[in-house]
């Protein structure tokens, strides 16, 4: 891992439609990586790997009767905000892009009498716990406004309750809970168990459960979901973030794959060694790339905020003190600790460092995928305003080794798809935590620009060339620049312009 700067003190084949033969990311992203550079990807992808293949001339939505979902609340909020946006490239872009996870990727059901929703990534078939969590996460503002739309949000919560009661270390499970795991996840070496898509852990997986549960009575003032089985679920994660501080060894989780990228795979089957800090172990990051040092800030200041919402849920909706205090107490626990170890001195003052081990090593950098130091704000976990600023500036810069700037546009990728990839994630993060209208507007742009080819926007593409991208259908990237979108319409209408 030549590429992130480290400071060191001690000791798939293509999955262009749902049908396809599935991989896992990596392999869909080593195929477009493989794409000529300077070639058009539209020109070697077909058409059928797009999901508006039921849409009109002026929409790529699909059809009404073909959408998996339909929300009064979301169409009337569409039209509002798109009212507001003079652009009219602009304008087709986000009418497109908001809806595509309630268009494309739920799946409503019922279990045991009660709303049960699956929500797929885009081009996999499977339903990751963090991309689920954030894919519905700009609809929660609707639910109070839908019955229909809440009822389908309660589901998800409810189905994310039915996956951290079969595995709190998986980060993906199969939107069929009774099909066999992704194809590249099949052979790995680690205890797999049934409806299990990929079993890389990854703490933020056990966070985003928790942000949406805490978004979902929030909004809606419904509590229940918060059942019986809500609570082992909560109890469970809880309790494997106190295994993976490994203040009594590694804990039960090994993970080993056979690849040809190191960061699929885990170092001993376990990662790197960890000093038992106080902070909580990820084996992966967001990106499901594995970690270079244990402890993930981002995932740990993520962690932080969630545990106190949960300390919020616990007493308030199930009256259990203890769950409470033991999430306070870890919370308490890893601020502490993070204060301690997890920030680095620069030339520009001290910032948080993206990995620590708790031996003195560190990464500095950052990765695209959300919780990233660049999102902190975004997920109410920046609890520094001065030290997030110095952070920032330096994550968005080329002292990041994973910052990119080039003809097509600037920001931050990651190596999961690896070098000179800009994700529009990250532009869009920027946007959705800056207070600069310049940087606001900037952001937006570039992710007009680089969405012109296809209509939607993408997982990442060619700092020089847009049209060179990874994932045609990418919900949660789609969604978010919604939220983005939606947001300027309110605050700077003038940027629409």
């Amino acid at each position: 891992m030549a590429c992130e700067r480290l400071n060191s003190k001690g000791p798939n084949d293509d999955r262009t439609t749902a049908h396809a033969t599935i991989l896992t990311r990596r392999a869909f992203a080593s195929k477009m990586s493989r794409v000529i550079a300077g070639a058009s990807l539209l020109s070697v992808v077909p058409k059928s790997a797009f999901p508006q293949t039921t849409g009109s001339a002026s929409s790529k939505r699909p059809l009404p009767a073909d959408r998996k979902f339909r929300s009064r609340a979301l169409e009337a909020y569409i039209l509002d905000i798109a009212a507001r946006i003079q652009d009219p490239a602009l304008s087709a872009l986000f009418t497109d892009c908001f809806p595509n996870t309630l268009d494309t990727t739920v799946e409503p059901g019922r279990f045991e009498g009660k709303p049960d929703t699956a929500v797929i990534t885009g081009d996999i078939p499977a339903m990751w716990l963090r991309d689920s969590s954030a894919q519905v996460w700009p609809y929660l503002p609707l639910a109070s406004k839908d019955a229909a739309l809440r009822e389908l949000l309660e589901g998800v919560v409810r189905r994310q309750t039915r996956c951290l009661l079969i595995d709190t270390y998986a980060n993906c499970f199969m939107a069929d809970l009774n099909a066999p795991p992704l194809e590249g996840s099949r052979h790995d070496k680690t205890d797999m168990k049934q409806g299990v898509g990929e079993r890389k852990y990854e703490l933020d997986s056990l966070c985003y459960p928790i942000r949406l549960s805490h978004g979902y009575w929030r909004s809606t003032g419904d509590v229940r979901p918060f059942d019986a089985s809500w609570k082992r679920a909560m109890q469970n994660a809880l309790s494997t973030m106190q295994v993976q501080q490994r203040k009594h060894g590694p804990g039960p989780y090994t993970f080993q794959r056979d690849a040809p990228n190191p960061t699929d795979s885990l170092v001993n089957g376990i990662g790197n060694p960890a000093n038992p800090i106080g902070l909580i172990a990820s084996c992966f990051r967001p990106s499901d790339d594995a970690c270079i040092f244990p402890f993930l800030t981002p995932a740990n200041l993520f962690a932080i905020s969630c545990l106190r919402q949960l300390a919020t849920m616990a007493n308030s909706i199930l009256n259990d003190t203890v769950m409470a205090n033991q999430a306070s107490a870890l919370a308490d626990e890893v601020h502490a600790a993070l204060l301690q170890h997890a920030i680095a001195s620069t030339d520009s003052g001290t910032i948080w460092c993206y990995e620590v081990d708790g031996f003195g090593g560190s990464a500095l950098m950052d990765d695209a995928n959300v919780p990233s130091l660049l999102s902190l704000p975004y997920l109410d976990s920046s609890p520094d305003a001065a030290l997030y600023a110095r952070t920032r500036e330096f994550v968005w810069s080329d002292r990041n080794p994973w910052f990119f700037r080039g003809k097509a546009g600037e920001g931050i990728g990651g190596p999961h798809i690896g070098r000179y990839s800009i994700w529009p994630m990250s532009q869009i993060i920027y946007a959705l935590t800056s207070i600069s209208p310049r940087e606001i507007g900037r952001s937006i742009q570039m992710l007009k620009a680089a969405a012109a080819a296809t209509g939607f926007i993408h997982e990442s593409y060619n700092r020089d060339n847009s049209a060179i991208f990874t994932r045609s259908w990418f919900a949660w990237a789609n969604t978010l620049f919604g939220e983005l979108i939606g947001k300027t319409a309110q605050l700077h209408p003038e940027l629409l312009a």
